[in-house]
């Protein structure tokens, strides 16, 4: 039974991949022109920066983005779009500090983003954050030792009186952090809210560059939560063939990571979507009068 739902997927997959190429090709084809005809100097710069390590973090903003345009750059997919009459442009970076630090030079050298977020889910170290709760960092910490404070724009400060909204320290790391046991032993040792493994360093090229600077992350799984040995290997991959291909041999070795990878699916879709909302929702301290 579970190799018959597994072909199944592993079609369902093949169709949509092919139906998405398809589509990305024109959009390329449709960028590549428009951005050959307009001189780097005569571009405006856009007023949010969002940089995302994988598309299923990013998708729910994708979903609200007017008029997206999807183009590539340094092995990197960059998707540009208005979000509530501010334009904004996404850069996936992929897992990682080194590949998080490229993407956002390239993303403030390409588009001179007013504010960059780092944005993206984030796994909760202390016990008070739940399943799709907002962390706004005041602090950003890195396992090497390093710390960084953060000023929050007024917008980000007013959402501080809601429940469902945490400031606190976020924590920077190398690898996915899977067992509560090891989730406790950060929290004691770095008293930090939550951890991922981007942040630190696309805050540490704006700060160099001297672009404004926010974090927020959508806590996707709990301090108590275990996450799949599976969710590591695929985030190892480098890119999207490879993690179908250790998706498929990951549910061909034990059938039963087919239904823990759904579900993980399932929950990062709806943290995505609360993501995009909250993104949505904050004006940041951007003033559509100061666009140039």
């Amino acid at each position: 039974m579970y190799r018959s739902l597994l072909l199944t997927w592993l079609r369902n997959v093949a169709t949509t991949k092919v139906r998405d190429s398809v589509v990305q090709a024109a959009k390329e084809q449709f960028a590549g022109t428009a951005t050959e005809n307009t001189p780097a100097e005569e571009r405006k710069p856009c007023q949010l920066g969002v940089v995302f390590a994988l598309g299923i973090e990013s998708g729910g903003l994708e979903d609200v983005l007017d008029g997206m345009v999807t183009t590539g750059g340094g092995g990197f997919v960059v998707r540009e779009g208005g979000l509530k009459g501010r334009r904004t442009v996404v850069i996936l970076s992929g897992a990682g500090r080194q590949n998080a630090a490229r993407a956002t030079e390239i993303l403030i050298e390409g588009h001179r983003p007013r504010r960059v977020v780092s944005a993206g889910l984030a796994g909760g170290l202390s016990p008070e954050l739940k399943r799709n709760d907002i962390l706004v960092a005041d602090r950003l910490l890195s396992i090497d030792g390093e710390d960084m404070p953060i000023a929050l724009p007024p917008a980000l400060s007013a959402t501080a009186s809601r429940p469902d909204v945490h400031r606190g320290p976020l924590l920077t790391v190398n690898r996915m952090v899977r067992l509560p046991s090891d989730k406790k032993s950060l929290f004691q040792q770095h008293s930090a809210s939550a951890v991922d493994m981007e942040t630190f360093a696309v805050a540490k090229v704006c700060r160099r560059l001297q672009v404004p600077f926010s974090s927020i992350r959508v806590i996707n799984d709990t301090a108590e939560e275990t996450l799949p040995r599976d969710v590591e290997r695929l985030l190892e991959q480098k890119g999207g063939a490879a993690r179908l291909g250790a998706a498929v041999g990951a549910a061909w070795r034990r059938p039963a990571s087919l239904k823990d990878m759904y579900q993980l699916r399932e929950n990062a879709l709806v943290a995505s979507d609360r993501l995009a909302k909250f993104l949505a929702d904050t004006t940041f301290d951007i003033e559509e009068s100061n666009e140039s």
